[in-house]
């Protein structure tokens, strides 16, 4: 893992996290949560007789991964203030139980906040899959403190 604070971020660098290979109990466990046990999901029957031949984990669980793996990817020096949102996500393909996937970040933007002492960072992320399919992409930023003496 790399950390790294405002003087060192740089649009164009780029991260790669550690794989993990995605569980029945990963799959469980988030249609729990969510409480949506769509049939494409949950029912192994329906899902054999669908154009995918098996259960799709859900979308949501993709972009929950991917915030959660980037963390492996880059670590942030400075203090994390808040999320401010993600852009552009798009899905891209399925991802099945037995999958093992991974990370990828890239830096799109650092620019100061108008207070003067915080700064936004936008980055793009790629979930992908160990034989490099994409399953998912966006944009996603983050409000960080700007640490004391950095230059703008």
């Amino acid at each position: 893992m790399t950390r790294l604070s405002f003087t060192e971020l740089a649009p164009g660098q780029r991260f790669t996290s550690h794989r993990r290979t995605l569980t029945e109990t990963d799959h469980q466990l988030f249609m729990m949560l969510t409480g949506d046990w769509s049939p494409i999901h949950a029912d192994a029957d329906y899902a054999r007789a669908h154009k995918l031949g098996q259960r799709i984990m859900h979308g949501g669980l993709g972009i929950a991964l991917t915030l959660g793996l980037q963390t492996f990817a880059l670590e942030f020096a400075d203090t994390l203030l808040g999320a401010l949102g993600l852009t552009d996500w798009t899905f891209k393909a399925p991802l099945f139980i037995g999958d093992t996937i991974f990370v990828e970040v890239e830096i799109l933007e650092k620019r100061p906040a108008s207070s003067g002492d915080k700064y936004v960072l936008r980055r793009k992320l790629r979930l992908l899959k160990s034989d490099n399919t994409l399953c998912q992409e966006g944009i996603v930023a983050a409000l960080l403190a700007l640490p004391a003496g950095a230059v703008q």
